[in-house]
């Protein structure tokens, strides 16, 4: 008899050990694909506890969280001709155990590859200034193409930002000469704006003193109150030019009265 139950007990040992091996914990993100017999089952298991049998069953774990890829920098010719390194950052995160697990070896290699290709592509089919003005469209078209590839595995592609792009030391300069030039040509035109604003008012303010001829010499008063408030020794006092005028014609008319004939001096 206690022959008999000593193999039992091994054999209910064996039993308690396989099944102990048999459980598995997965946490809330992760999703196990279980492959039964060489055949993925139609649903992927977890989270919490689940029993793999092995050596019929095989896991895969799969995580469900979002994950952060790098590109890394990538040389590109844009339309006009620069040439640049561009990197980026794509983020993505898997929404089908099942197609990420049996339809791809690797899902973040592949989308990798994927980001590399299609960032180089769309790069350079743009203009210097349009990729650095118009970045937040560019990720969105870049991201709407990986999306579209990564789709069939069963990954999704939130986002993808343009993290840096190194431009040349040439273009560098150029771009800083061409930024002066500007601010200078902005400046010119506030200067030129304000001697207009400034030369319309004195027109206006002509066309008023004109309607009242005695504005202009209580102007000449008060400029004299200011001048004489300042304490100074000397005063200029305005002419007007029509008097100037005046003296100049009457001393042309007197001159041809002054002057002897001719004959007188025989």
């Amino acid at each position: 008899m206690p022959d008999v139950s000593v193999p039992i007990l091994i054999a209910i040992a064996i039993v308690a050990l396989y099944l102990i091996n048999s459980i598995k914990i997965l946490r809330d993100y992760e999703r196990a694909v279980i492959f039964r017999l060489g055949r993925a089952l139609p649903v992927p298991k977890g989270p919490g506890i689940i029993l793999v049998f092995r050596p019929f069953d095989q896991l895969v774990r799969i995580s469900l969280r979002q994950e952060v890829l790098e590109v890394p920098a990538q040389d590109v010719i844009t339309r006009d001709n620069v040439t640049l390194k561009v990197n980026a950052v794509v983020t993505l995160y898997v929404v089908d155990p099942n197609a990420a697990a049996i339809k791809v070896a690797n899902y973040v290699y592949q989308t990798s590859q994927f980001a590399q290709t299609t960032l180089r592509s769309v790069l350079g089919e743009v203009e210097l200034d349009e990729l650095l003005s118009h970045r937040d469209k560019l990720n969105l078209k870049i991201q709407t193409i990986i999306d579209q590839r990564t789709e069939p595995f069963g990954v999704k592609v939130i986002s993808v930002e343009v993290k840096q792009v190194d431009l040349p030391e040439q273009m560098l300069r150029a771009m800083a000469k061409q930024a002066e030039a500007e601010r200078e040509k902005r400046s010119k035109i506030i200067h030129a704006e304000g001697e207009f604003n400034a030369a319309q008012k004195l027109v206006d303010a002509a066309a008023l003193l004109a309607t009242q001829p005695i504005t202009l010499q209580l102007r000449y008063l008060q400029t004299l109150t200011e001048i004489g408030v300042e304490k100074n020794t000397t005063i200029v006092f305005p002419l007007p030019m029509e008097l100037l005028s005046m003296l100049n014609k009457l001393t042309t008319a007197s001159k041809p009265l002054g002057e002897k004939p001719a004959g007188d001096g025989a």
